[in-house]
């Protein structure tokens, strides 16, 4: 081989060899162990797939709120088209009835001719003002019963429109509830293909970054050092959500035993008398806005740029929440995940002149944030 061709074969070699040894170690700040570039490469990739089956939970969530309302519109219509036809059947029969009066009638003698030939004029007068009346109540029958042949074409479409809708809503749903599964799916067939080693090193790296996200978050001074005392409904509704501590995680569940993000939330305030839209999307559209440093117990903490995880402001930097699928409902940081802002349920109510925290349990903060390290 000549010179030449030897240098060549040693440089593809040298570059082989780089290229199998994988991308370099991910220096790490001084005083942090280093990270392993796979770890941190798979951290991306489940907190991405998460984000993903929360937003299509989010999905569905807000379409069976939308069907659950169609269902109740198709069950109000037929009714009412149940009750138009009743009522028709039943203008029908008075319209057969005056048929065959009138049938009857134009055999008789007219009133005016009866009047004439009576005896008695004024009964013969009488006799023609029951006439004339029932000629009035002819009518209206014949009146009501156009009107009812027109409200029940009127009603059965709309029923139709409805039911279609239903059925259309109905087709959303499924494909929402898929997405939800398929992300899911994808989660499962992620952690399955790691070692028990490996997840251990992603709930490792995950609960550091947190811990130096709130750390960062509580000294940037975003919070009010004094937390304002809750509503009466804010503090209701903080203790349903500590009432649920430790109760699963489990996509779509409004309760009683298991819960996601916003079926918790909108459960916990329903419980205090203000309801509020289902999902974490429609509480961020819909509720008024508020500062950080005026949160109060009880307000609700809205996470990610879609707004698609929602958590109770417990106090202190804390919140109460349904982290993910296969964890249960526990105390975490509040900025346990990136914070878009908070709104609260009551803005108008009198926050209560003292207030007493509820008793957490001992555990109310054990337990992962993460959700895929308790699988192993």
């Amino acid at each position: 081989m000549s010179g030449r061709l030897l240098r060549l074969a040693c440089t593809v070699c040298a570059l082989c060899s780089v290229a199998l040894a994988g991308p370099p170690a991910v220096a790490a700040p001084p005083g942090e162990p280093p990270q392993d570039p796979t770890i941190a490469s798979l951290l991306t990739d489940l907190q991405r797939l998460y984000r993903e089956a929360e937003k299509a939970t989010e999905t569905y969530n807000a379409t069976e709120e939308t069907l659950k309302k169609q269902r109740a519109e198709v069950r109000r219509l037929d009714t009412e088209l149940a009750r138009a036809r009743t009522s028709l059947h039943d203008s029908r029969g008075a319209a057969g009835r005056l048929a065959r009066q009138q049938y009857q009638a134009s055999t008789d003698i007219s009133p005016y001719v009866r009047l004439l030939l009576a005896r008695d004029p004024q009964h013969a007068l009488d006799q023609g003002h029951v006439i004339g009346q029932m000629a009035r109540e002819r009518a209206k029958t014949v009146d009501r019963l156009e009107g009812g042949e027109r409200k029940a074409d009127v009603l059965a479409r709309k029923a139709r429109t409805a039911l279609d809708r239903q059925l259309t809503l109905a087709e959303r749903q499924k494909k929402a509830r898929d997405e939800v599964q398929n992300h899911l799916d994808d989660v499962e067939k992620l952690l399955a293909s790691l070692t028990a080693e490996q997840i251990r090193q992603l709930a490792e790296v995950e609960a550091a970054d947190v811990a130096k996200a709130q750390d960062t978050f509580m000294a940037s001074g975003a919070l009010s050092s004094t937390a304002g005392n809750p509503t009466e409904a804010g503090d209701r509704a903080l203790r349903y959500a500590v009432g649920q501590l430790g109760k699963p995680y489990e996509w779509g569940a409004e309760g009683p035993d298991a819960y996601d993000c916003s079926g918790l939330t909108s459960e916990a305030w329903a419980d205090a008398g203000t309801p509020i839209p289902r999902t974490s999307q429609e509480q961020w559209a819909q509720l008024e806005h508020i500062p950080l440093d005026r949160l109060r117990p009880g307000d609700l903490v809205i996470y990610f740029p879609e707004a698609t995880h929602v958590a109770l402001y417990l106090g202190e930097g804390k919140v109460v929440q349904a982290p993910r699928p296969d964890t249960n409902i526990k105390v975490s940081p509040i900025a346990a995940n990136p914070i878009l802002g908070a709104v609260r349920p009551d803005p108008t109510s009198t926050p209560m002149p003292t207030y007493t925290p509820p008793d957490l349990p001992e555990n109310a903060e054990d337990g992962s944030d993460e959700g895929y390290n308790q699988r192993r």
